[in-house]
């Protein structure tokens, strides 16, 4: 069987009041994204009011209502419209349940069309999670979303840039409710998923760092039993597996560590353990995966901005190599 050698990417427009739609257009203006099939998901009015503003030459829009009336060319950008916007009462830059609910139903979408096989990758512009419990979906994020719809039990947040790779044990939730919950099962998982996804990145042996949750990895005990009772038995299983991974590391190092080259990847307990370094590192170029899920999903590293929206200023970094990111693990 010879190998597939073209990526479908469908792009999940986001929050329709944020910087999604202008991210999206700006990264399909630089040729090494405008060469690869690229669909839409979202609202075409949205899409054509911030390609308007953006004073946009280089190509054209194109709506479709269906994903097989795609037409993949240099000049044209498919826009699949689910035509869920009322722009008599859309309003850039605030909370609204309208929006909330059309980055829902994006994400649901393209969820269907990578199960169909008419997509083989997702990326996803930034939603808002307030407007999107405004609209009744009480999901913590995309992550959650994309793990319910797909029924996936076993998935971890990846955040992935040039000088620094972290995954996290737990991410949306508080940090109580993370260090309470800690259990060696799934962060034994976590080790696994990390080895999985540096192999798919072209690393042969990954160097995998564990992170303690306490300060310096809990000094014996002295400051917490969680690295002796849970974290400490996960990483001496991983290493019978033959996983090469190391831990656990103080949180104050281990990130420094990576970035000088002694590890590829960083296991961080927590959401803000593995976000603070990586977005002080790599805040436009960073990018998030979702480990674990049938598709190859990644994403922009920021919210949605509505501070800057639709002003034609926000940095399309994250999104071009959020782009770039998928069709390489694609592949």
């Amino acid at each position: 069987m010879s190998r597939k050698i073209t990526t479908t990417i469908g792009i999940t427009m986001g929050d329709p009041s944020g910087i999604g739609p202008e991210i999206i257009l700006k990264s399909f203006e630089k040729s090494v994204i405008r060469n690869n099939r690229i669909v839409v998901i979202g609202d075409y009015k949205i899409m054509q009011a911030v390609y308007d503003i953006l004073k946009i030459k280089s190509f054209k829009l194109h709506r479709i209502l269906d994903v097989h009336e795609c037409i993949f060319n240099y000049g044209l950008l498919n826009i699949l419209d689910l035509q869920l916007v009322d722009m008599d009462d859309f309003r850039p830059g605030i909370v609204q349940a309208m929006s909330g609910n059309t980055a829902f139903e994006a994400i649901r979408k393209a969820v269907e069309l990578a199960k169909n096989k008419d997509i083989d990758t997702i990326v996803t512009a930034p939603l808002n999670k307030e407007s999107l419990h405004l609209a009744g979906h009480k999901y913590p994020g995309h992550t959650e979303i994309l793990a319910y719809l797909t029924d996936t039990r076993d998935y971890a947040m990846f955040l992935y840039d040039k000088k620094l790779s972290v995954i996290h044990v737990s991410t949306h939730i508080s940090l109580l409710e993370a260090i309470t919950g800690l259990r060696r099962e799934r962060i034994e998982k976590v080790i696994e998923l990390a080895d999985g996804i540096m192999k798919r990145l072209a690393i042969d042996e990954p160097r995998i760092a564990v992170a303690g949750i306490n300060p310096h990895s809990g000094e014996n005990g002295l400051f917490g039993n969680e690295e002796k009772n849970e974290i400490i038995p996960a990483i001496n299983k991983m290493k019978e597996k033959g996983i090469n991974v190391d831990g656990p590391c103080p949180p104050d190092t281990v990130f420094l560590q990576a970035v000088e080259g002694k590890y590829d990847i960083v296991v961080a307990m927590y959401h803000d353990q593995g976000h603070i370094p990586l977005k002080l590192l790599g805040f436009n170029s960073g990018v998030n995966v979702t480990v674990g899920l049938p598709f190859v999903r990644t994403s922009v590293d920021h919210g949605t901005a509505f501070e800057i929206a639709w002003q034609g200023i926000a940095n399309e970094n994250s999104m071009v190599e959020a782009i770039k990111l998928s069709i390489k693990l694609s592949q």
